[in-house]
């Protein structure tokens, strides 16, 4: 049999040579192997498809204990300041990351020399509740009235509540657009989302690839008026949890590139791929601190 190099495999199947890498550490590729810290692949090697149980994973089991537990100091306490923190951050809020975990830990901002938007704090504290909601819900099948509940967690109590025309918890009523581009019309919302919504969940065992597919048409569909990308990398990490697969967060530095892998989907999935294992990668060093297996 011959045995071919990282490199060689990911040119010859059009893939990224971090993703082969990745197939071969988690078994993917029968038959390839280690000698010293280079992978072997036998040439004729197919990604295989493991199926997952529905054992509920290590971290997702923390997760519920020491949100119960109201835990400080743990994954959970964690996990909900900087998926907060930098998901709004994404979005414009201007409120800083110590801000975040004043705001999580004692209900104050703390001392600021800066004018501070109350939608900033509103939408803050609500993100903590969405995090809460997608712990509970984590192995639930991903539905419309689920996405804007999720939505309507998000906007309550905001400004936006008070615009007509501006419908918290439910699809858009106005045309908008995301990065320059068109979005899809208010009318076809509904119709976009329940078909996209049955090819995800039509598939058994979600890969990764699967999660970043559908987070880039829900984006490409922008369902709500305002939110969605907030909304968007909540169900990401919830179907991660869902999937048996450790979940990430965006953060500022990774941010350009996950707008730029988002623009080059599908035509060129390594861009999105890699942003999103690079924040895996930083979301799994915070389970080896904690020591949480994945």
């Amino acid at each position: 049999m011959n045995y071919i190099s990282v490199s060689e495999y990911a040119r010859l199947h059009d893939l990224n040579e971090r993703t082969v890498r990745n197939y071969c550490s988690q078994g993917k590729l029968e038959g390839a192997f280690l000698t010293g810290k280079t992978w072997n692949i036998p040439e004729d090697a197919v990604v295989v498809k493991h199926s997952r149980t529905r054992k509920e994973m290590p971290l997702l089991k923390m997760l519920r204990e020491q949100k119960a537990m109201r835990m400080k100091g743990g994954v959970y306490h964690r996990t909900q300041i900087d998926l907060t923190y930098n998901s709004n951050h994404i979005e414009g809020s201007k409120l800083t990351h110590e801000q975040t975990r004043h705001i999580f830990e004692t209900n104050t901002i703390g001392i600021t020399d800066e004018t501070v938007r109350v939608d900033d704090i509103v939408e803050t504290i609500n993100h903590f509740r969405c995090i809460d909601s997608i712990i509970d819900h984590a192995t639930d099948r991903l539905t419309e009235a689920y996405i804007k509940e999720l939505h309507q967690t998000l906007k309550i109590g905001t400004q936006d509540l008070l615009k007509d025309w501006f419908r918290v918890g439910d699809y858009k009523l106005l045309p908008n657009e995301v990065g320059g581009k068109n979005t899809c019309e208010p009318e076809n919302v509904h119709k976009e989302m329940s078909a996209l919504l049955k090819e995800y969940n039509g598939k058994k065992c979600k890969s990764l690839d699967d999660i970043l597919d559908f987070h880039k048409r829900f984006e490409d569909i922008h369902p709500f008026q305002d939110g969605n990308g907030r909304v968007g990398r909540l169900v990401m990490f919830k179907e991660c949890l869902n999937n048996g697969i450790v979940p990430f967060i965006i953060t500022e530095e990774l941010r350009l590139f996950y707008y730029r892998g988002l623009q080059e989907w599908p035509t060129v999935p390594g861009f999105l791929r890699d942003t999103c294992l690079t924040a895996q990668d930083n979301y799994k060093s915070l389970l080896d601190y904690f020591r949480i297996k994945y």
